[in-house]
């Protein structure tokens, strides 16, 4: 057991409160026993984290106290990551990584494996599939088509149906597609499932063009996301109904 600093006290939890905290942010040992009190993770955090100032010639003993003092009053408490991780081997303290894709299965897949570690550690990730060319685009590579975005988020989101959060919480994701992308109606609508992408949010990025043709009531074009070219016209306002309907 690691010692706390002089200003320790007892933090009341409610059941639920000693619920999570077991479940998720104490430390346990190989047997799964918990043997971390609330305290002494705190001392921990606190701990670390003020371990940084050796490099800004602070007092590290002073900022110790000063952190333990803040988290065991519950003033103030840092992301998962950090109580999880800080002082453990793991040492990944951050809370929301975006990670690029591109129009290649090697990326696509690479993504997918830096996902999982970083959901292994306690991280969340987003991603913009805006690059992934239309469902059933030629693939001049391999004289196929394209399987388009939402094929590729379903090997994600099962990815992380089965990663669970170094074993403590389930993974999160963001998924953003552009709104001129041609599988934008699609990937507005693949949630109305209750029971697909359960692991991701979904988000549509629109710029300012595209809240012009709503305004005017214009058409907007869809791009192709790989040469650029237009694919088709649509009613701006159809988009934003859509969006409107299945947030």
């Amino acid at each position: 057991m690691n010692t706390t600093p002089s200003s320790q006290k007892s933090v009341p939890f409610s059941p639920t409160a000693w619920e999570i905290l077991r479940h998720r942010y104490l430390r346990k040992d190989t047997s799964g026993a918990t043997i971390e009190t609330p305290e002494e993770m705190f001392a921990r955090v606190a701990r670390t984290v003020a371990a940084a100032e050796v490099n800004y010639h602070g007092n590290v003993a002073q900022w110790e106290e000063t952190f333990f003092h803040l988290l065991s009053s519950l003033q103030f408490l840092p992301n998962s990551p950090t109580l999880m991780n800080a002082g453990t081997t793991h040492g990944q303290l951050a809370a929301c990584f975006v990670l690029p894709i591109e129009d290649s299965l090697e990326n696509i897949f690479q993504a997918t494996k830096e996902m999982a570690l970083i959901h292994q550690s306690g991280g969340g990730t987003g991603f913009s599939f805006s690059h992934l060319r239309p469902k059933g685009d030629a693939v001049a590579s391999t004289g196929g088509v394209a399987s388009g975005p939402l094929l590729f988020l379903r090997v994600f989101d099962a990815a992380t149906e089965v990663i669970k959060q170094g074993g403590r919480r389930r993974g999160a994701n963001m998924a953003v597609l552009r709104v001129d992308h041609p599988d934008i109606f699609e990937f507005i609508h693949a949630k109305e499932e209750p029971t697909a992408f359960t692991n991701f949010n979904f988000s549509v990025a629109v710029d300012d063009a595209f809240m012009r043709a709503v305004a005017t009531g214009s058409l907007y074009p869809l791009h192709h996301p790989v040469s650029g070219a237009v694919v088709r016209e649509v009613v701006a306002r159809e988009i934003l109904a859509a969006l409107s309907q299945a947030a």
